[in-house]
């Protein structure tokens, strides 16, 4: 196995950025979801797992490293994380009042509902949600769901038949052919080497709509959750029985990841 892919995302739920490669420590990918919008309404953070209020999110695209972070607007346009009066521009355009947040206030929170009821009742719906703190296994300040890393396999990407890009991971790994889909959950406990650092699985990746919804040009997919939730519930400790796609893994020790560096498992 290898890497076939790094990715991070500056702001959390706003469209990343594919890098060559990327410094890794205990708390994560560097300029990986270091950002993120607050609601003022509810002071929760902003993500796309709430469709109804925050796919818009999804028409956005963060790059760069920390400290000169660029966000892209859905009409092309450019505006840097740190410009006077971006937090009014962004309330402007997504038609909500936010404030773009540096580091991750204790205990934030972020609003779920189960894809169930999104894919039954559709994106517009008010549906009930569960209210979660994000970053529970993860150190550090950033704004990641639950663990420092996120990583699926083309395998279990090729069987679903789905974009990487809409499970927004930081490492896609490339497998062997004949390798099985969902994988991913035998690695839970496991540690993996990646060039030089060394990551363990942490808890199979619960999916929620996000994988569903359009992302910047790509259309709207269904199957993206729908497959996993006919044929890959799990038992994900902590959280329930839930559909997943991908592993999170902690940090044992850190370094460089590159594209092409071999994986392998202890």
């Amino acid at each position: 196995m290898k890497v076939s892919a790094v990715r991070r995302y500056p702001v959390k739920s706003m469209l990343g950025e594919t890098v060559p490669g990327i410094a890794v420590d205990e708390g994560g990918a560097d300029g990986d979801r270091r950002l993120a919008l607050i609601d003022a309404e509810t002071g929760r953070v902003a993500t796309a797992k709430h469709p109804r209020l925050w796919r818009s999110l999804l028409r956005f695209a963060a790059s760069g490293d920390p400290g000169r972070v660029v966000i892209r607007l859905p009409d092309g346009r450019g505006v840097a994380a740190d410009e006077a009066g971006v937090d009014e521009l962004l309330s402007g355009l997504l038609g909500r009042r936010v404030r773009l947040a540096r580091s991750r206030p204790a205990g934030a929170e972020v609003e779920r509902p189960a894809p169930e009821d999104v894919l039954e009742h559709g994106v517009e719906a008010e549906v009930e949600f569960a209210t979660l703190v994000i970053a529970q296994g993860s150190p550090g300040g950033s704004f990641v769901d639950y663990a420092p890393l996120h990583l699926i396999t083309t395998a279990t990407l090729e069987h679903i038949g789905a974009e990487a890009i809409r499970y927004r991971p930081n490492l896609v790994v490339q497998t062997p052919p004949g390798h099985p889909p969902y994988s991913e959950n035998d690695w839970v406990g496991r540690e993996l080497t990646v060039g030089g650092v060394r990551l363990r699985g942490a808890l199979p990746t619960p999916r929620c709509s996000v994988p569903t919804l359009e992302h910047g040009e790509l259309p709207r997919a269904v199957h993206a959750v729908r497959t996993p939730m006919a044929e890959n519930r799990v038992d994900v400790e902590g959280f329930g029985v839930l559909p997943c796609a991908g592993v999170y893994l902690s940090v044992v020790e850190g370094g460089r990841i590159e594209t092409g560096d071999e994986v392998a498992l202890a």
